[in-house]
């Protein structure tokens, strides 16, 4: 049974490598070298080329390399009723755990700016409320969004959750639906954007919801980049309605080095590593989730292609 790889970078020998030996059963193949394209019955990508995948006439589910399936979506034509798998697991939900907490206290105790006094000389001694006075609110309870809030409700934040439909996580407050989201952004301090992106939430990281948040707050976007109006932030930092911004994901990666956002200074750009996924952390997700789908068991990553995530 032959498997299709599909991976740029550095990173995809290794790829190709660990992969083989978790599936030895399975002929995993490069995307450069797939010999005879019936022969592909599973495709293992991370954004495709456009019209790539069509030519697997026998493709039977495609695995996306990370929880996101935009980038599989984004193909025009993609084979139509291919079933569609997302990677997620353990070291992933650990890895953007840690970079939303770690970022979020970032902004809580407010070292943007006394990492700016630093060159100064300046002892500027700064006083922030405890975590339980500070609102954060996170955009988006699925696998990773339900994750991290409960973690940042751990820490002891006033944490807020706003999901397309009701959700239910313990010390979170849940809100649901465009009835609640005024609700949900007009007390919000520090907003974490974790939300799958689909048609209805392309762009929603706009001017429209940033004047709708306190003035001064902050958000972090770790969930893609075509979530963000780019010029909205631009015009949201330089009004003062949005103090700082930290963003992982990019309408083009890697950044342009003439992006504005490299040099603003309440900007921290990171090269899209909140929950970057490797061949040992994702390999073995995919190895058991492509084993389940050949098998015919149930697999509990498999995407619900009516809602898109």
């Amino acid at each position: 049974m032959a498997v299709i790889l599909h991976l740029s970078g550095p990173r995809a020998q290794w790829w190709l490598e660990h992969l083989r030996g978790l599936l030895p059963e399975f002929d995993v193949r490069p995307w450069d070298d797939p010999g005879a394209p019936e022969e592909i019955e599973q495709a293992v990508v991370w954004k495709p080329p456009p019209g790539g995948l069509k030519r697997f006439t026998n493709l039977a589910c495609i695995i996306s390399i990370g929880a996101g399936i935009d980038h599989v979506l984004a193909d025009p034509e993609l084979p139509a009723g291919v079933p569609i798998i997302r990677t997620t697991g353990p070291e992933l939900l650990q890895r953007m755990r840690e970079y939303v907490v770690l970022h979020v206290l970032r902004l809580h105790r407010r070292l943007p700016e006394i990492e700016a006094a630093q060159p100064l000389r300046e002892w500027r001694q700064l006083i922030n409320p405890p975590a339980d006075e500070r609102r954060v609110g996170v955009m988006g309870l699925g696998n990773l969004g339900g994750d991290c809030a409960h973690a940042l409700a751990l820490v002891g934040f006033d944490v807020a959750g706003w999901s397309r439909t009701p959700r239910s996580l313990e010390g979170v407050t849940c809100l649901a639906g465009e009835q609640d989201l005024e609700r949900f952004l007009e007390c919000t301090e520090i907003l974490v954007n974790l939300l799958p992106l689909t048609p209805a939430t392309r762009g929603i990281l706009s001017r429209r919801l940033f004047d709708r948040l306190p003035r001064g707050a902050s958000i972090i976007n770790a969930a893609r980049g075509e979530h963000l109006v780019e010029e909205d932030l631009l015009d949201a930092l330089d009004r003062g309605q949005i103090a700082q911004a930290t963003l992982d994901v990019f309408h083009q990666e890697p950044l342009p080095p003439d992006h504005p956002f490299w040099d603003h200074p309440q900007v921290l750009v990171t090269p899209h590593v909140a929950s970057l996924i490797d061949p040992v952390a994702g390999g073995a997700a995919i190895a058991a989730n492509l084993r389940r789908f050949v098998a015919g068991e149930p697999v509990p990553d498999l995407v619900d292609l009516a809602q898109g995530y």
